[in-house]
């Protein structure tokens, strides 16, 4: 190969790095179970305005984690007049009773978890049948191995980085090895799928689970403490710093 030959290689190979770069997009999603609920629409707009894409959305029944938070008529009302992604967190058992009803109050993807259901492959097809994106969370104690049978039907999984049903939580520091494992086997099978991580991001954690290879983080007490613009600008700059 000459220097002119190895020139237009290198171009070629720094063009296909770059692209590979820009298709990374780091999503925030702000929970609103840290919200303030007595202007709930308000919370919403602020931090929609203020650039982020999605909402996280925990559904909790009381019985898959102790805690239980609100159903279909809250996100039936948050819904109307606003176009953000609602991604909805189904921390309830057996969800595949309500993926018609949450389909229809205007859920725009549905996160089961593997350990809520016997039928982890049917309640995903239900998901993707409804026109929804589909996900699985995973507890932390569970393993990746659990997602062998269903992760080429998944858009996004959701990596639990503290044990759900509660806020406030500390991030697990084990679960940087899962969500790194997981972006290894994503790329090794070319699939299109999103990592979430959810539980204990802050201004020092988020680099850490951006770093292993997660692309959408789940913050709440991070975006609705204090002035709610500011902190979705604040991650969002250190987010929109990391490409593959």
């Amino acid at each position: 190969m000459n220097t002119t030959e190895k020139e237009t290689a290198g171009r070629i190979e720094n063009e296909k790095e770059a692209g590979a770069a820009r298709q990374r997009e780091n999503i925030l999603a702000p929970s609103i179970l840290a919200a303030d609920f007595n202007q709930l629409g308000e919370e919403i707009d602020a931090v929609t305005s203020a650039g982020a894409k999605y909402l996280h959305i925990d559904v909790m029944d009381g019985m898959f984690v102790p805690s239980i938070s609100f159903g279909m008529p809250v996100i039936s009302s948050i819904r109307k007049g606003r176009d953000c992604f609602f991604d909805v967190h189904l921390m309830i058992e057996r969800p595949e009773r309500y993926i018609d009803e949450f389909a229809a109050c205007g859920a725009d993807g549905i996160t089961v978890h593997a350990e809520a259901t016997r039928h982890l492959h049917r309640a995903v097809q239900t998901i993707k049948a409804k026109g929804m994106k589909a996900a699985v969370a995973l507890n932390p104690s569970t393993p990746l191995s659990a997602l062998d049978y269903v992760l080429e039907d998944l858009d996004m999984v959701l990596i639990m980085t503290v044990n759900p049903g509660f806020g406030g939580q500390k991030y697990i520091p084990q679960m940087t090895e899962k969500i790194r494992a997981l972006r290894k086997k994503v790329q090794e099978m070319e699939l299109p799928l999103k990592i979430e991580v959810d539980g204990g991001i802050n201004d020092a954690t988020i680099h850490t689970v951006l770093e292993a290879g997660a692309d959408v983080i789940v913050a709440g007490s991070g975006v609705f403490k204090g002035d709610r613009a500011e902190n979705v600008a604040r991650l969002l700059t250190v987010m929109n710093g990391y490409t593959w």
